[in-house]
């Protein structure tokens, strides 16, 4: 069973940064698919970057390409997610998944495992 444990979550002002973690509780050679999704209050969950990871090809949704970048680290079975010039809008809460599965999609039922999330806010 993989756990998934977020962490780096805070409060920062806009143009600010961040550094999202998400530890794995075991090895998740099985999960080809790494991904954060956010929510925000009031509105559905969203996909925000994915990482294939026999190939470390990344995706991300169109809000935040250019500012955040998604990587693993295999030695520490970590993901991470850079969040730089964070805005108002990228408030919510973002969580890391773990899916079984050969494309990458931002899509909810494609994830089998999840973490708890960590609550992100970014002040104006």
């Amino acid at each position: 069973q993989v756990q998934l444990t977020e962490s780096g979550g805070g409060s920062v002002q806009a143009g600010g940064s961040l550094r999202l973690s998400c530890a794995a509780s075991e090895y998740t050679y099985s999960s080809n698919c790494m991904g954060w999704f956010r929510q925000a209050p009031g509105k559905e969950r969203e996909g925000v970057a994915t990482i294939y990871t026999p190939s470390g090809i990344t995706n991300y949704a169109d809000s935040v390409k250019g500012r955040f970048t998604i990587s693993k680290d295999n030695a520490k079975n970590t993901l991470y997610l850079q969040m730089n010039s964070l805005k108002p809008e990228d408030t919510a809460m973002y969580f890391c998944a773990a899916a079984s599965v050969y494309i990458c999609r931002f899509v909810e039922y494609d994830y089998s495992f999840w973490g708890q999330g960590t609550q992100v806010t970014v002040s104006s």
